[in-house]
């Protein structure tokens, strides 16, 4: 290897051991469009959020199902809507306002 050349399997297997970084956001304040959409980017998305006065962290991801991988528990959603759902509710995102 000479030069400021990186042999192409170099590079391809530098991007599987580091993939993108996730959009890290506190829980309510991000728009919850903006979430799902970022998640169909393949980017992953950990929101932080406190329960009983400790501040845990929740991975949200998407393969072509949705995920949330909160710290005791795995959600599925087959569709964007149920991940909707589940954002709204749980409070990871919040609503758009007109």
């Amino acid at each position: 290897m000479t030069g400021s050349h990186t042999p192409d399997h170099i590079t391809r297997w530098h991007w599987y051991v580091y993939p993108m970084d996730p959009l890290v956001v506190d829980s309510g304040e991000t728009d919850i469009e903006q979430l799902l959409d970022t998640l169909e980017s393949g980017r992953r998305v950990v929101v932080r959020t406190e329960f009983l006065g400790s501040v845990h962290e929740v991975t949200l991801r998407y393969d072509g199902s949705w995920y949330c991988d909160t710290p005791t528990r795995l959600h599925k959603h087959d569709t964007r809507e149920e991940m909707r759902t589940c954002l709204r509710r749980q409070g990871y995102g919040r609503e758009t306002t007109a």
